[in-house]
């Protein structure tokens, strides 16, 4: 298996490349790292969006839009489809690296989380990559300092010339594109915390509404959980059957049915007191190779139409 981070270092010279036809921003901080503005200053766009997606899981995986309907309102949604469902979404696109450094706050994602290595994920997934530039994407409400890059740098064993870090805020064009392709990822990170073995799923494929963009990173937040938990669908294939695909979707969680705003205020924005179940796909169908197939969930179009505030 190729790096990941080379791969994703390909995505990032494409962005640098057509930034101007992107709407994206970029330059270089005093240490040698590069920002590459998708969504802070800068205004980004859908492809934009796409084009950070694919750097999150590493260019393992494909995006393509289509457009869908929501009680009756006309919305863009991502699709995303991987062969690679391991590395690529748990490996890459998981926001596992939580940023706190000199006053910046942020929760990164993407290939240079698999230089570090150090989630249990890896373990699992038996996958360190060594490699001298790191992408991590970052989504923040203001742009990643040299103090950022050079916590990157340090963890991820490279020097702070060969960091890129991709920003975007929540409330964003491109910030609620990449929230609307995280439907896969989360329902493969809810099996592994269930305790399934993530190399038994062969193909996961994702779709969810791309919310529309947000006055604040609160609400923006709260939309883009809405978007996967009563819109996502995912269709996993898998090698091994297991009672653990009866209750993966969103509305096995006891939370279900009230709008992440309301969740989220009632444990006054602390994420970690949320039900965990209720981050999850609204829909999920399961295709055991030789076995069952099982399908779980419903979407609820009045309550996302409530959260995109449709009129």
């Amino acid at each position: 298996m190729d790096s990941l981070n080379r791969m994703a270092i390909e995505l990032a010279d494409e962005a640098l490349d057509f930034a101007e036809e992107l709407n994206v921003g970029a330059f270089d901080l005093d240490n040698g790292a590069t920002v590459i503005d998708f969504g802070v200053d800068f205004p980004g766009g859908i492809e934009a969006g796409m084009l950070l997606a694919e750097l999150q899981t590493a260019g393992l995986a494909t995006m393509q839009t289509r457009m869908g309907e929501i009680d009756d309102a006309v919305f863009p949604h991502v699709e995303l489809s991987t062969d690679r469902p391991g590395l690529a979404l748990l490996g890459s696109q998981k926001a596992g690296w939580e940023l706190s450094v000199d006053g910046f706050e942020g929760l990164g994602s993407g290939p240079a989380r698999a230089l570090v290595a150090e989630e249990d994920e890896f373990r699992t997934l038996d996958y360190t990559d060594a490699f001298d530039l790191t992408v991590l994407a970052i989504e923040a409400n203001r742009l990643p300092t040299e103090h950022v890059a050079d916590l990157v740098a340090d963890r991820a064993g490279v020097n702070t010339e060969g960091v890129f870090l991709a920003a975007t805020r929540t409330a964003s064009i491109a910030g609620s594109v990449t929230a609307a392709a995280r439907a896969a990822e989360l329902a493969l990170f809810r099996l592994f915390e269930r305790g399934y073995d993530p190399l038994n799923v062969l193909t996961a494929s994702g779709s969810a509404p791309i919310p529309p963009v947000a006055g604040t990173e609160e609400a923006a937040i709260a939309r883009a959980n809405d978007a996967i938990a009563y819109g996502g669908q995912v269709h996993l294939t898998v090698t091994q059957d297991d009672p653990v695909f009866d209750d993966l979707q969103s509305s096995a969680a006891e939370a279900y049915g009230v709008p992440f705003q309301d969740i989220f205020e009632d444990l006054d924005w602390d994420l970690r007191e949320v039900d965990p179940g209720v981050f999850a796909p609204a829909q999920i169908t399961v295709d055991v190779v030789g076995g069952p197939t099982y399908a779980r969930g419903e979407r609820t179009e009045a309550l996302l139409a409530r959260s995109f505030g449709v009129q």
